[in-house]
């Protein structure tokens, strides 16, 4: 049975499709395409896999195709004009639809295209991975990476609807499925301690591809995010808490390169560097702490960053991050399980013994 959800953004309001085989629903799609062109933005893996499908639900349209290469390593400004060539190689005018099918590099890069193309056209999200129908593809995020910082060039853009296809994850590869439930745990974590118990017991059964463990943890991912997008779309203030993880996460990125850890990776072993900071700050307790490892380690994610990064290489990069304000680190922390802030209010030696945790945060690294 499919399941709607609402991104609540007055006109600017879109639909979230949860259910399983909808990438071929023509219905799904007809309504927000106001034109006759389509561009299906894909890459090399998903392709073979999918296009054909989504091809088939939109033949009352004229449908190009770009396939770009597949990986975080690609997420930049040189992939991104591969879109822009092929809509100015077919003549794609203003009311054109992009559709992002794949996981959240094809949602970003598409959504950053259309924000630009002709000063703005509409795009689709149909996501692919897990990671992207909890996270990525729901509240207009889009952007590329810098050499010299993750997720640093881009636009809040939203998409017209999002097609969240449970039935597709049954081919995604163990690594990628685990990535996506760092994600969900992130949900869990930050503003619902009712999900982060039920997680605790049904993690095993999200990491084994169960259809009705996996269509729950999407729904309610999704109405969590789209809660907190719709008081605070352009991360003015409360939408910051969805970052849990993600400043010593997108640090672990940058530094080892793109693509080496998976995004999802990168967050779980932040989220333990988070939530040891923050029982460190009399938060949370240090039973917290390792009920969250326990959680990770059976969804086979990793819970401490890679051992060749030091203090210095953290500090360095997370001063990149777009939550430093005035030059002053903040960083989303826990004030309790299901309860989240962003503060600057610790202190650099507190930070320091985190960051020294390394191996005693309990965990194997990557």
């Amino acid at each position: 049975m499919m399941k709607t959800l609402t991104v609540d953004l007055a006109d600017r309001s879109y639909p979230i499709f949860i259910g399983e085989s909808l990438i071929s629903n023509s219905d799904l799609y007809s309504p927000y395409i106001k034109g006759k062109q389509v561009m299906i933005v894909t890459n090399t893996t998903v392709a073979p896999l999918y296009l054909e499908q989504v091809k088939s639900a939109l033949s009352d349209y004229d449908v190009d195709e770009v396939i770009l290469p597949d990986g975080e390593q690609y997420k930049n400004l040189d992939t991104l004009n591969l879109i822009f060539d092929a809509l100015l190689e077919k003549r794609h005018n203003r009311t054109t639809t992009l559709i992002a099918l794949g996981g959240g590099v094809v949602g970003d890069m598409t959504g950053f295209a259309a924000s630009c193309y002709q000063r703005g056209v509409d795009f689709i999200q149909v996501p692919t991975t897990l990671l992207s129908q909890v996270d990525s593809s729901v509240g207009g995020k889009t952007a590329v990476n810098h050499p010299m910082g993750k997720n640093m060039i881009g636009a809040f853009y939203q998409p017209k609807c999002v097609i969240a296809d449970i039935s597709v994850l049954a081919t995604l590869p163990q690594r990628e499925l685990s990535a996506g439930i760092a994600e969900v745990v992130k949900y869990g974590l930050i503003c619902n301690n009712e999900f982060y118990l039920w997680l605790d017991e049904n993690v095993e059964a999200l990491a084994s591809y169960d259809t009705v463990a996996l269509s729950r943890a999407v729904e309610l991912s999704c109405l969590d995010k789209a809660a907190v997008v719709a008081q605070d779309e352009k991360e003015g203030g409360i939408r910051a808490i969805l970052n849990l993880g993600h400043t010593f996460g997108h640090a672990i990125e940058t530094n080892q390169g793109y693509g080496v850890w998976l995004h999802g990776e990168a967050v779980a072993a932040g989220m333990v560097m988070a939530a040891d900071l923050s029982w460190r700050l009399g938060n949370i307790s240090q039973q917290d702490v390792q009920r969250l490892q326990g959680m990770l380690k059976r969804a086979q994610l990793p819970c401490v960053p890679p051992k060749e990064m030091s203090n210095q290489d953290f500090i360095d990069l997370m001063q990149v991050d777009k939550k430093v304000l005035d030059g002053k680190l903040r960083l989303v922390l826990l004030t309790a399980i299901g309860e989240a802030v962003v503060t600057s209010d610790f202190s650099a030696d507190t930070l320091h013994q985190t960051l020294d945790a390394g191996e005693q945060l309990g965990c194997s690294s990557q």
